[in-house]
């Protein structure tokens, strides 16, 4: 894997070094609502030139592109992003607290040069194409790489940890605070850091947690700089933005993400979904049984696989496991042995494909929280008519999936927390 420091666009500095109103959260997580209340706290938010159309589900109309362009534009032109002088890597550290424990994580910003997706850098996840279309343009517009893309590597002896240490011992360049998240980014432009930093992610593989749209739209976009004679193999837009994290590092935190089924037709009932289900095991639980608020330590205890099923009105709980692997491997013989071990599989497979089919009106309706209580509390008021809550998925198995040239189930994982969008920006030019 060839990486390289670049000169990244940071916002200029106060004398507290206070970026809290000027980074948001990744732009497909950020609502028309988010974005107002993000602006109605600071104009020069980031997400003013991130988010030029919402939702980003399609691309918007090109005008919106070039005001988020032309916004970049006046920022750096006027002092408020100035670029740094030497090239960095950036150390980017998030504190945060998750079922009353703190934990710390730690990544690496650097510029990693893009390949065909699969070979040194591995994805878990289908893409489509209007999320694509929407960052491709504002890629377009704007020349510059705003947000890092989410992945983790292989560093068992924890060198990498080790070379950001001493760094790690001066006051940030930069902190804020994001959605209870603690943000710091430290400008490390050592050159003999940087050099052993590369050296030793030379021969990891790279896994992508979050970004997969992102990256696919910055290999596209050099691709096609690169065929029309417009970049050499050395050009800025060769290298995308990632924030690295070590597989071992003890704040990488892979949460569970659950299901809530609306819409689905009126005489659904719990009863006859799990008629349909006989590949599960039903226990059923008492109302004052069921605690989602961390439902991955909620459902550990009733064994690997275990999911939560909640019916209509929250009237009735039961835990769900699948009796025999055999099933998956009946309904999906298509799919590689890690793919078919995953419960996220036998969800989507058997019941929500196979099992909910009489009741669905076309696509189903379904949201996506990480928030068990959530999932209850929609369920308990008529919002929803199912929720599904799931055990987290060990982060060896998106491993093992991505490995066997698989890709996980839609919503699989929720990296938590989200990486913020502004601590650091980077040209593609």
């Amino acid at each position: 894997m060839d990486i390289r420091a670049f000169r990244g666009w940071r916002y200029r500095m106060s004398d507290d070094r206070d970026v809290s109103t000027l980074i948001a959260p990744p732009y497909d997580v950020v609502s028309a609502g988010c974005k107002r209340a993000l602006l109605a706290g600071c104009e020069r938010n980031i997400v003013a030139v991130d988010l030029p159309h919402v939702p980003p589900e399609q691309a918007g109309p090109d005008r919106a592109y070039a005001r988020a362009a032309e916004t970049l534009d006046q920022w750096k032109a006027g002092g408020l992003l100035v670029q740094d002088e030497r090239p960095c890597v950036y150390l980017y550290q998030q504190t945060y607290t998750w079922a009353g424990k703190t934990h710390t994580r730690r990544a690496i910003i650097c510029g990693l040069r893009v390949t065909e997706s699969g070979r040194d850098v591995i994805p878990h996840e289908h893409t489509f194409d209007g999320p694509k279309a929407d960052r491709l343009k504002l890629t377009e517009h704007t020349r510059m790489q705003l947000s890092p893309i989410f992945a983790f590597y292989r560093d068992p002896r924890g060198q990498v940890a080790d070379l950001l240490a001493r760094p790690a011992e001066a006051a940030p360049s930069a902190h804020g605070r994001l959605d209870g998240v603690d943000q710091s980014i430290w400008a490390v432009s050592e050159p003999d850091v940087i050099a052993s930093i590369a050296e030793v992610l030379r021969d990891s593989p790279i896994y992508i947690a979050d970004g997969h749209h992102r990256y696919t739209t910055a290999v596209n976009y050099a691709d096609a700089l690169r065929e029309s004679g417009q970049i050499d193999a050395d050009h800025e837009a060769n290298f995308v933005m990632f924030a690295l994290v070590a597989q071992d590092d003890p704040g990488l935190l892979v949460l569970p993400t659950h299901r809530i089924v609306r819409d689905l037709e009126s005489d659904f009932t719990l009863g006859a979904l799990m008629d349909r289900a006989a590949a599960f095991h039903w226990r059923p639980c008492e109302p004052a049984e069921v605690d989602l608020a961390d439902a991955d330590a909620f459902l550990r205890p009733h064994g690997a696989g275990a999911m939560a099923v909640i019916g209509p009105r929250a009237k009735e709980s039961w835990i769900a496991r699948l009796k025999d692997a055999s099933a998956m491997v009946a309904a999906a013989p298509d799919q590689c042995e890690p793919w078919r071990r995953l419960d996220v599989a036998a969800l989507h497979r058997l019941i929500l494909a196979e099992a909910l089919a009489p009741w669905r009106r076309g696509e189903l309706s379904i949201d996506y929280t990480p928030d068990g209580a959530e999932v209850l509390a929609a369920c308990a008021d008529g919002r929803a008519q199912l929720g599904l809550c799931l055990q987290r998925t060990p982060l060896a198995a998106v491993v093992d999936v991505a490995d066997a040239g698989a890709v996980m189930p839609h919503k699989s994982t929720y990296f938590y927390p989200k990486l913020a969008t502004g601590m650091v920006l980077k040209p593609l030019e």
